[in-house]
């Protein structure tokens, strides 16, 4: 497990690698990858649930500086950014809608895990998430009238949040709590050691199954989809630059600005990409662009989890580990 550990980014690219391989060399794989997304992620969140004790995940609730930093940086700063990055591809109605429901929603669900291994307050994350989830339902529909207009808002169908929101969070959560419950006449900690072990290889299989679900599409529009790119990429480094800033003024410890800065980078593709599935043929471009989104965030995701450590230094585990090192 500590190998796994050590290792862990190589392991997520080898898992975006081979995701890629096997989608553009064996495409009827297609079907079977995009079926096994979604109970994959369950299991990934299952098993991120079950290594945070759920008496932190209350305390977490009474955190309002950090929920009100999270709920404002994605709820009032990424809609500006997302207004000014998307004039690049303005010009393009399916570029543009793809790109407005993927940036203006806030991931949900890989974005703990991916914070978590960052040195991220996972437990303050998760009980922002049913927050985020309900907002984000609320603000979609006036975001697309605000940007494009009532006619396209009518002809989106929002039930998949709802589904999402039981299958990815509230039903991982119940699970996760009732083997904590199980487990706290037993020994709890052959438990939470079990979550840590499974976290790598169950991320190196959702990697790979999204990536490899979907990289045959991308590549065959490549040269439309060219454009979203560097929307996506400027949209990463504003809003990395803009979280962190957030984190700082409203004075969050290390682990709670790490979380603010990837929530306000990572998007919720995995759970609109129904929405953008079910909208009229004209915009039969639009899941691609999603996709496309998905595929830039996976890479940015695990430099990340290296690289924001870096970025956002935790002080106090710093003084921790030198006191530790002195008194030895």
């Amino acid at each position: 497990m500590a190998w796994l550990e050590r290792h862990q980014v190589p392991l997520y690219l080898a898992g975006i690698a081979s995701g890629a391989a096997v989608g553009v060399t064996v495409p009827s794989v297609v079907g079977t990858a995009e079926s096994s997304i979604e109970p994959l992620l369950g299991l990934l969140l299952y098993a991120t649930f079950l290594g945070i004790p759920f008496a932190r995940i209350g305390e977490a609730l009474r955190d309002w500086r950090f929920l009100t930093t999270v709920l404002a940086v994605n709820f009032v700063a990424v809609p500006l950014v997302v207004f000014t990055v998307s004039r690049l591809v303005a010009d393009d109605q399916a570029l543009l809608i793809g790109v407005l429901f993927v940036l203006l929603t806030p991931c949900i669900d890989y974005v703990i895990v991916f914070s978590g291994l960052a040195g991220g307050a996972t437990d303050r994350l998760l009980a922002a998430a049913p927050l985020l989830m309900i907002v984000q339902m609320l603000c979609l529909p006036a975001y697309l009238w605000f940007f494009v207009g009532t006619d396209f808002v009518r002809t989106v169908e929002f039930a998949p949040f709802a589904q999402a929101f039981v299958v990815l969070i509230v039903l991982p959560l119940i699970a996760a709590g009732l083997t904590q419950l199980a487990s706290a006449r037993t020994r709890w900690g052959a438990v939470e050691t079990l979550a840590t072990g499974a976290m790598v290889p169950l991320m190196v299989a959702t990697l790979a199954v999204v990536v490899a679900s979907q990289i045959a599409g991308v590549r065959e529009q490549i040269g439309s989809l060219a454009a979203v790119i560097p929307v996506y990429v400027l949209f990463t480094l504003v809003m990395t630059v803009v979280g962190a800033a957030a984190g700082r003024v409203a004075r969050l410890d290390a682990p709670g600005r790490r979380s603010v800065v990837f929530s306000g980078v990572t998007r919720n593709s995995l759970v609109v990409l129904p929405l953008v599935l079910a909208l009229p043929s004209a915009y039969d471009l639009a899941p691609l662009v999603v996709v496309t989104q998905t595929l830039v965030e996976l890479v940015v995701m695990v430099t990340f989890v290296r690289l924001i450590p870096l970025l956002i230094v935790d002080r106090r585990a710093a003084n921790g580990v030198e006191q530790r090192g002195a008194q030895s």
